[in-house]
């Protein structure tokens, strides 16, 4: 006997737990979600979605889903297809005011519209050199942070100066000096017809707020909202989403508080805590089942947050109670802690101990070393270069952004369009190409940056296998020309293929990700809270960065610091104080302390 085909009701309610199917469920009106890290968010309200337009409540067309990164709203996209929801709209804000701007900008503003300018530094270095100021790449970058906060916390060159008072300003900098290149910079955007990406937020709210014939239209085209990643809302980013509700209540947010990490950008959990009070009556609903982490390690992620403490001087909308949530996987390991003469020796250490665990059968793709500063990544790269383990580095240049890979590309197209529908071997025409370009079979034992590249290389070996497989395994034909056309698909949603090596990432760039094993490295005073962490609030968003960075762990968890920075230095570090909540503690003489596995 056939069973019969699931309803559409089991299909997307059925394997929900109780907390999300409430989400899934409550279908009008204001919900506020506070979701904890691995308590399945997205795909709670992936299947509200999906339940919307099933029950037809919802209209696909009329649906934005929004979060904060190309590759979220990629998984986003993906999941409503899979539930049978394929037409609603899942944009990051950037892209979805894009849009926006680009069809109205004829009838709001007329004449040609204005080209995208897709990074500062270059406008920024012309901007310092005419006003006769240090253009060197770390202080370009600082500048470049520090206008794009100015400009999400809607301040204008004169109106910077009072609001960045209490700031850090860029190495040799002082409040005036920036508020004058502010002005530059966008004098010089001015001048040629140029926007970055926070004007296309600010010019798309003042057209909304100043146009109601252009806000009718926008509110006709949108009549429910998702918002995921909610804590991480700038100033700006919650004025144009007001813009879009208009007076209208139909707005799904879901967030976690603890996982404010990004206050530095302007992002702010202050909208994600008030919307109990600035919508009453909101369904308000807590996610605290974890399916992505071992109670050993949600267990230690818990005591690091109790460990929080308010301290005079902090403010009051950041010291919410934190979720305490509940692992719903069988038990691990318990998470282990090292401490390393200097940095080297930790370095080499961890290699080691991500060596044993490849060799108990750990993909190399499923293990994360992760710090709190790009440049502490060069002695874990040489490491691991010496260990003969592959690994990639995130948090840097887009994949399909990357020199070697974007040589491949044009490589790839021109052969395809060579070639035609030619079936030949694939696999082995994309390797004959990318020698050229240093790929290789075996990797080179070189400098890190050479690894890195035939890493990015070999990623599109591995594609082109895996691709040749899948066609083989469906007798599907598969062609030079179909593998291009995968790789245009990918690099306009920026998918990048799975590196089989290590990740190298910063606490940041991890946010969202997660891995079976993570070694979190460097934990030691000064890197962990960071030395410039001299606020009350500023301490507490590190001991957040740290929470971020234990929860994106499955099961092995490893903590891991140094004494020195150099070999035979004087052991002169401390281990990182929020490590006392969650590790024994620390003897009164760091050296006899005994690592332990």
């Amino acid at each position: 006997m056939v069973s019969a085909e699931p309803s559409a009701e089991e299909h997307i309610l059925g394997g929900l737990d109780p907390e999300q199917r409430v989400v899934a469920t409550t279908l009008q009106g204001p919900v506020c979600v506070r979701a904890g890290a691995g308590t399945g968010k997205t795909r709670a309200i992936t299947h509200r979605i999906a339940w919307g337009i099933a029950s037809g409540v919802y209209t696909p067309q009329k649906t934005l889903a929004l979060t904060f990164t190309a590759r979220a709203a990629n998984e986003m996209r993906q999941r409503l297809r899979a539930l049978g929801a394929p037409g609603v709209q899942a944009r990051t804000f950037h892209s979805a005011a894009l849009r926006q701007l680009q069809y109205f900008w004829p009838q709001a503003v007329g004449g040609p519209p204005p080209g995208l300018v897709n990074h500062k530094a270059r406008l920024i270095t012309e901007a310092a050199q005419g006003m006769r100021l240090s253009t060197d790449r770390a202080t370009i970058r600082d500048v470049a942070a520090e206008i794009e906060w100015a400009k999400v916390s809607m301040h204008t060159p004169d109106t910077y100066a009072p609001a960045a008072e209490n700031r850090d300003m860029p190495a040799g900098y002082d409040i005036r000096t920036m508020q004058r290149l502010y002005q530059s910079y966008e004098d010089l955007k001015a001048d040629r017809h140029l926007i970055d990406f926070e004007d296309v937020l600010l010019i798309t709210v003042g057209i909304l707020e100043e146009d109601e014939r252009i806000a009718a239209a926008v509110h006709a085209q949108y009549r429910q909202f998702v918002v995921d990643e909610y804590q991480d809302v700038s100033p700006l980013q919650q004025r144009l989403l007001d813009a879009w509700l208009g007076s209208r209540d139909d707005l799904c947010v879901v967030g976690d508080a603890s996982q404010t990490i990004y206050s530095f950008t302007g992002a702010t959990s202050r909208h994600l805590l008030d919307f109990p009070a600035r919508y009453p009556g909101a369904s308000v609903v807590e996610l605290i089942r974890d399916y992505r982490s071992t109670p050993q390690v949600v267990n230690t992620a818990n005591r690091l947050l109790a460990a929080r403490r308010p301290a005079p001087g902090s403010t009051p909308d950041t010291w919410a109670t934190p979720l305490r949530l509940v692992s719903q996987r069988p038990a691990g390991p318990e998470p282990t802690w090292n401490e390393h003469p200097d940095d080297e020796a930790e370095a080499a250490g961890v290699a080691v101990r991500i060596r044993d665990l490849i060799e108990d059968g750990v993909p190399p793709h499923e293990i994360a070393v992760l710090f709190r500063t790009n440049g502490q990544s060069q002695a874990f790269e040489a490491a691991l270069g010496d260990a003969n383990i592959g690994f990639q580095l995130r948090g840097t240049e887009r994949f399909f952004n990357r020199p070697e890979i974007r040589q491949a590309l044009v490589q790839i197209r021109s052969a395809a369009r060579t070639v035609g529908a030619d079936r030949a071997d694939v696999p082995r025409q994309v390797r004959d190409m990318l020698h050229s370009l240093g790929y290789t079979e075996r990797a080179p034992r070189a400098d890190s940056a050479t690894r890195a590249k035939w890493e990015s290389l070999r990623a599109l070996v591995a594609l082109a296998d895996s691709m040749a497989a899948r066609a083989a395994e469906q007798e599907e034909s598969f062609t030079l020309a179909g593998f291009a056309q995968e790789l245009e698909r990918r690099a306009t949603t920026q998918e990048a293929p799975v590196v089989d090596g290590v990740t190298l990432a910063s606490l940041h760039s991890a946010k969202g990700l997660e891995w079976d094993a993570v070694f979190l490295v460097g934990l030691s005073e000064g890197l962990m809270p960071i030395s410039f962490a001299d606020t009350p609030d500023a301490m507490d968003e590190e001991r957040r960065l740290l929470y971020v960075g234990i929860t994106r762990a499955r099961e092995h968890l490893v903590f891991s610091w140094s004494l020195s920075r150099t070999p035979g230095g004087r052991p002169s570090r401390a281990r990182s104080r929020f490590l006392d909540a969650v590790l024994p503690p620390a003897p009164r003489t760091p050296a006899r302390r005994r690592p332990v596995r």
